[in-house]
């Protein structure tokens, strides 16, 4: 009768034990899974075109590798959805413009990690280019007589097809707002290659754009370098940032710099019409920032 209670606890007790190991293989492989969980990127739209998904596939094989775990990104179609995903966690990094930058800096304290070199500069310009059929060969001469101009911005969101030139338009008297100013019409396109497209193509008399990808089209043969002149351009502009959600830890950041200063594959440089790229900070920023805040875009 002994032996047979023996038998039943020992039994017991190994169901037990069999049961606690397979909870801690269960909670292993749950926190196995949780650690390599994907990490996620959202790319704005900066140009229309689809020529994208190549280099977007290679940097997403090539972040993998080096972080040694999964990384999904995608390229988002319009620059306010890549700023809601930061805002509500929903992406790890993003690629911004400078102003969609500083407004998820100042909802969700995103950090600037990285940003493009353009000709061995980590700087760009916002440029005011017409046909160059046109008369002018000045922002002078174009407000001479606004009221017989057409103006394209880019997207609202863009720094330098919108908040960059709109601020030089407002200082110069003839911009308010799009529908209070003294153009003829003032339209706002989808990006920046639409913007170049509406000038050549005389829709617009003049419009509003980003300098590097300008040159990039060009260069490119996209556009004729020809058939458009530049009759404006801002100061120095930090070029787009990379930027992580504040809870990214140091670790995953020092990696995600180091495997960014390695590349020189030319499709992924050429797609965000690099050089190379380079460390950012969020200070590099801020006058991007006191813009925003002129514009009341952002708060103090």
């Amino acid at each position: 009768m002994k032996k047979f209670w023996m038998t039943a606890i020992l039994l017991s007790l190994a169901i037990v034990l069999a049961a606690c190991g397979s909870a801690e293989e269960e909670n292993t492989e749950q926190a196995t899974e949780s650690s390599e969980e994907a990490f996620t990127i959202g790319v704005i739209p900066a140009q229309t075109e689809g020529e994208m998904e190549e280099a977007m596939n290679k940097l997403q094989n090539y972040l993998s590798e080096e972080l040694d775990r999964e990384v999904k990104l995608d390229v988002y179609p319009n620059y306010n959805g890549v700023v809601e995903a930061m805002n509500y966690d929903k992406i790890d990094m993003a690629y911004l413009g400078p102003l969609t930058f500083v407004i998820a800096n100042a909802n969700s304290n995103a950090q600037a990690i990285i940003t493009s070199l353009v000709d061995g500069e980590p700087f760009y310009r916002s440029y005011i280019i017409t046909h160059a059929d046109n008369p002018w060969n000045s922002l002078e001469d174009l407000l001479e007589n606004p009221g017989d101009v057409d103006f394209a911005f880019g997207d609202p969101n863009s720094t330098s097809g919108s908040l960059i030139p709109s601020i030089e338009l407002k200082d110069r008297g003839v911009y308010e707002s799009q529908q209070e100013n003294d153009f003829n019409s003032v339209r706002n396109t989808s990006s920046h290659d639409a913007t170049a497209l509406s000038v050549l193509n005389k829709q617009v008399d003049a419009g509003a754009i980003d300098s590097a990808i300008y040159n990039q089209l060009v260069e490119s043969g996209k556009i004729d370098g020809e058939q458009i002149k530049t009759i404006w351009e801002s100061e120095e502009l930090f070029q787009y940032p990379w930027a992580v959600r504040e809870s990214i830890d140091e670790e995953t950041v020092d990696k995600l710099q180091e495997a960014f200063l390695a590349i020189e594959d030319q499709v992924i440089l050429d797609a965000f019409g690099a050089s190379g790229f380079t460390e950012a900070t969020t200070e590099d920023y801020e006058s991007i920032r006191q813009a925003a805040i002129k514009e009341g875009i952002i708060e103090e």
